[in-house]
């Protein structure tokens, strides 16, 4: 079928209120007298709004192409070039577009427009060359795929496909050329692997050495530069492509690819998610047939994700994640924030050192840590110096910026030099007593107006207070581990905490990069109240005598990067311990811990695990300490996935009506931020929507309508 056959009206009532990137061309008139006509992707806005590539836009690119197809038959122009305004290439498409197409054959034709008119570029009559200027992501990238050849600005912000972190697939090309461009052990760490490591992007380096793109020149004079290497490609200078596959590669190598991505996906995501295995499958489909088949699977392949629940939940998570946690709900107003210009931290242990790694880097400011002994702050500042070194030798920072923090950062177990900290925060043991203690110690030494600030991660804030002259300006600001990688802070206020106390956090917290949500002082806070509640049931099943292996399995609808005995392991099982603990004390009726978890805890190890870090049974030790304390009646997996999703659909519900947060998507953000729960379930009151929990606990849902995709409205 070809695309000039498709009618694509249907999909043009979408274009209301799309923000078009339009395409103007000027004619550059190369140095060997040739003439390539340059199109400038801009949308009128700023680099805050980047270009993307909705009906419109894709429209308006097809005629400009037409255009140039012309002109290059007529002889006029010896190469067609792209780039966009400054900084920024293409955002990919308007996903706000894709997310209302309202029905299947409407994706199908949002796939086939971006094929049919990104696809032109390799059909001009002439050489087209993509000169990737800043940001490329999805449909960013697919134009330059699409093109002949492609140079990178070596300052770029960022090369992706990211699309199966948001439960589709590259849709527009990226599946079929980018495989047959760079190999297929390359193209599943672009297009699989890099989206479920959080998204993660690669930097225009990473983009040449991979063989996405040509060439890489400097910022400075990228444009002339590309310019020139255009002209010398058109006069016959070869372009190497280490990366291409060759036939041995397709006929032997990629099977093989693809066979050890899937075992690796099933061992890593389980089988729920969608996105990853329809792309892995585009991709074995990739080494054999026609651009045109490949580009006809992607349509199908859209169409089908696109209209579905897990991409309807994957966009209301992108919503929460680039508007409500930029704009924290409940954060006092900005103004009323202290100047931080000094900070302190109790503790010099390895949390106390991440912290103060974070706070130095972040906010460059004098940190000074303390402990009760000068060799543990020595190794504290030793750790910190050492990481600084790390970020030196990987180019992150440079060696002057690396001298400055190492000089910023100081140690001592002398606590009087902490009356000039502006910010003090604790990371001590998880013990009312302990952090009463020190608090009650620095209240004496700081000035009046000194923001006191606990990591506590489950224990009543106001209880901590308590004792102090002036609770109102303790707050909690809960870090997530690794503190340097998450990216949420639950940031706690109690009856007494000022707006000034409560400002003045969230202003640090953006200032370190971290997304802060405003929790209540209710036991658990967000995170941990219903990660305990995972926990706890999965220990629950263990002790009525259900087999670990087969406990990790049953959570594996749920969606979660990890079994919930794979996330004790991480956490660790004395913190667990610790946090079942608060949580049934706290509610003795609706939690479970069991004694036993304490001399667990106490083993070095407690869980045998595969390659893939799934666990697979008890040490020996472990089966020791059990030993006479596992019941014989084991639940079967629906049982245990039931009571789990029940038992979260009440918690939630319980958070809501009592005023944890203000509104259920500020449990589902904490959930996506601070607990990796994926984006193709929303968060988990989408999914306990759709999974019927919802309904079997409050005879409602948390959403109306549900969250669901196009194929069930």
């Amino acid at each position: 079928m070809s695309y000039d056959d498709v009618d694509f009206s249907p999909i043009m009532a979408l274009t209301e209120g799309e923000v078009i990137t339009h395409s103007p061309v000027r004619d550059i008139r190369l140095a060997s007298g040739r003439v390539l006509a340059l199109i400038t992707l801009d949308n009128g806005r700023d680099h805050t709004r980047p270009n993307t590539l909705g009906p419109a836009t894709l429209t308006e690119l097809g005629e400009t192409l037409d255009g140039l197809k012309n002109r290059a038959a007529a002889g006029e122009i010896q190469a067609v070039g792209i780039t966009g305004k400054q900084y920024i290439l293409a955002a990919g498409a308007d996903l706000s577009d894709i997310s209302r197409v309202g029905s299947k054959d409407n994706a199908r034709l949002i796939a086939q427009l971006g094929h049919k008119v990104l696809g032109s570029l390799s059909d001009l009559g002439v050489p087209s060359f993509a000169f990737v200027n800043g940001l490329a992501l999805g449909g960013g990238v697919e134009i330059a795929l699409n093109s002949t050849y492609r140079t990178v600005d070596a300052s770029a912000a960022a090369l992706a496909l990211p699309e199966v972190f948001l439960g589709i697939i590259p849709g527009w090309g990226g599946a079929y050329l980018l495989p047959n461009l760079i190999g297929i052990e390359n193209a599943l760490e672009v297009v699989i692997s890099n989206p479920l490591k959080q998204n993660r992007m690669l930097k225009p380096q990473q983009a040449h050495d991979l063989g996405i793109v040509d060439e890489i020149f400097p910022a400075a004079n990228f444009l002339e530069d590309s310019l020139a290497w255009a002209d010398a490609v058109l006069g016959g200078r070869k372009v190497e492509r280490r990366n291409a596959p060759g036939k041995i590669e397709r006929s032997v190598k990629w099977p093989v690819a693809i066979k050890m991505a899937r075992g690796m996906l099933e061992s890593k995501i389980g089988t729920v998610p969608r996105s990853p295995y329809v792309a892995l499958e585009l991709l074995e489909k990739a080494a054999r047939g026609s651009k045109a088949e490949g580009f006809a699977r992607e349509d199908e392949a859209l169409a089908e994700l696109v209209t579905g629940d897990q991409f309807a939940a994957s966009m209301y998570a992108f919503d929460l994640v680039q508007k409500r946690a930029k704009h924290p709900v409940g954060a006092p107003d900005k103004t009323l924030a202290k100047k931080v210009t000094k900070v302190g931290i109790i503790g010099a242990g390895l949390m106390a050192s991440q912290f103060a790694l974070l706070f130095v880097r972040r906010l460059q400011v004098p940190v000074l840590i303390t402990d009760l002994d000068q060799a543990r702050v020595d190794k504290g500042v030793a750790y910190i110096h050492d990481e600084i070194g790390k970020l030196e030798a990987k180019g992150r920072v440079d060696a002057d910026t690396a001298n400055k923090l190492r000089g910023l950062v100081t140690g001592t177990t002398d606590k009087s030099l902490y009356a000039d900290c502006d910010f003090v925060i604790e990371a001590v043991f998880e013990e009312v007593g302990v952090k009463q203690q020190v608090f009650g110690e620095i209240e004496k030494i700081v000035a009046e107006n000194a923001i006191l600030a606990t990591n506590t991660s489950s224990l009543s804030v106001a209880e901590i207070g308590s004792k102090l002259a002036h609770p109102e300006r303790l707050v909690g600001f809960h870090f997530f581990n690794p503190v340097a990688v998450m990216p949420l802070i639950e940031i706690v206020k109690t009856d007494a905490t000022t707006d000034a106390a409560l400002s003045t956090a969230f202003v640090v917290a953006k200032g370190l990069g971290k997304n802060a949500v405003l929790t209540a002082d209710a036991p658990g806070f967000v995170v941990n109240r219903l990660l305990a509640k995972v926990m706890g049931e999965a220990a629950r099943a263990v002790y009525e005598g259900t087999p670990i292996a087969d406990v990790e399995k049953a959570f594996g609808p749920l969606g979660l990067p990890m079994g919930p005995f794979q996330l004790i392991d991480l956490v660790g099982w004395k913190v667990a311990a610790h946090v079942q603990d608060t949580m049934v004390h706290a509610f003795p009726d609706r939690f479970y811990a069991n004694e036993n978890f304490h001399a667990l805890a106490e083993l070095d190890q407690v869980v045998e695990k595969d390659k893939g870090g799934r666990v697979t049974g008890w040490t020996k030790a472990a089966e020791k300490a059990l030993k006479g304390q596992l019941g014989s009646t084991p639940a079967s997996a629906e049982e245990i996935l039931r009571r789990v999703q029940d038992g979260l659909a009440q918690e939630i519900r319980l958070m809501l009506d009592e005023g944890v947060v203000p509104e259920v998507e500020d449990i589902d953000l904490c959930l996506i931020l601070g607990a990796g729960w994926p984006f193709i379930d929303g968060g988990a009151s989408p999914y306990l929507d759709r999974e019927g929990a919802s309904e079997r606990v409050f005879g409602a849902t948390f959403h109306t309508p549900p969250i669901r995709g196009i194929a069930h409205s």
